[in-house]
């Protein structure tokens, strides 16, 4: 039976202030995300994520056992590498999340998808596929009746 590798990082963007599009799930898909407590220590810490780590968080979705967001650098920040700030991003949530909701740990799977958006209309297919998620999921039947979604620090950034 073939195994699925992940895919390399790429080396080198070449494109300025590149916009991220993220997803990163829960440990064994533990549906722990979709809750008002959860949603105040993941906004808490997607707030934070400008001066802890030199990023711009944009448009989010948490679903039960996942989470899609957009990211930039900040570019008068000093900036961690993508690696390091979602690495970081994981460590502060999980201590939120563990101490503040009596969740055992491991709360996150190892690694988490990224994409480099290229255009405006990659972000507004992006946008588009994670807002209509929870539709998708069956929890609502219209999106913005989704109460776990916002916005941090930029709407669009193309």
């Amino acid at each position: 039976m073939p195994t699925h590798t992940h895919l390399r990082r790429l080396d080198r963007i070449w494109i300025r202030r590149p916009v991220y599009f993220i997803t990163a799930c829960t440990a064994g898909r533990k549906p722990i995300l979709a809750s008002q407590p959860a949603m105040n220590i993941l906004l808490r810490e997607w707030q934070a994520a400008k001066a802890r780590h030199g990023w711009l968080i944009g448009r989010y979705v948490v679903m039960p056992d996942h989470v899609h967001f957009f990211c930039a650098e900040n570019a008068t920040d000093t900036i961690r590498p993508l690696p390091q700030f979602m690495n970081k991003w994981k460590e502060w949530a999980t201590k939120g999340l563990c101490t503040e909701m009596a969740i055992t740990p491991p709360l996150w799977q190892r690694g988490y998808f990224d994409h480099v958006l290229r255009s405006e209309e990659s972000y507004a297919e992006k946008w588009a596929y994670v807002r209509d998620n929870p539709v998708r999921a069956g929890l609502v039947d219209s999106w913005d009746k989704w109460p776990w979604q916002g916005v941090v620090d930029f709407d669009s950034p193309l």
